[in-house]
């Protein structure tokens, strides 16, 4: 096991530098954010996914369980960093009524949770390839 404190070992801290920027330019944006974003959004159908502009559309999905709901999720990834601010994330809702769907509010809730799904998969992501470096 490998334990890197900052501040000490500035050779692992560029050796990082170094892959991070090798994964992120091969795809435009934070490849560990897409790539959580993906795992994330994969329940639902794929509308677009542009990695060079990092934007991530899905169509609409209704859980099986719930026929009367449906969502549509937008992901942006905004940054070549792996931080919070580089992700932004929106949703949309429409209930069925009387055979119309119909837009619904989305808990401000729901959008910060799957954010923070996002954001921890891809820190997850990201420590797995260190590890394997």
């Amino acid at each position: 096991m490998l334990l890197v404190l900052p501040g000490c070992g500035g050779g692992s801290r560029a050796k990082v530098a170094k892959m991070e920027a090798a994964q992120v330019n091969t795809i435009g944006v934070n490849a560990f954010l897409w790539r959580a974003a993906l795992e994330t959004a994969g329940f639902a159908p794929l509308l677009t996914a542009d990695s060079a502009g990092g934007v991530i559309i899905t169509d609409w999905y209704a859980n099986p369980a719930n026929p009367g709901e449906r969502v549509k999720l937008t992901i942006a990834i905004l940054d070549q960093d792996l931080r919070a601010d580089a992700l932004r994330v929106s949703a949309s809702r429409q209930t069925s009524q009387g055979g119309n769907w119909v837009d619904a509010p989305v808990q401000a809730a729901t959008v910060q949770k799957l954010e923070d799904i996002i954001l921890t998969k891809a820190r997850d992501l990201r420590r797995q390839a260190m590890s394997r470096g």
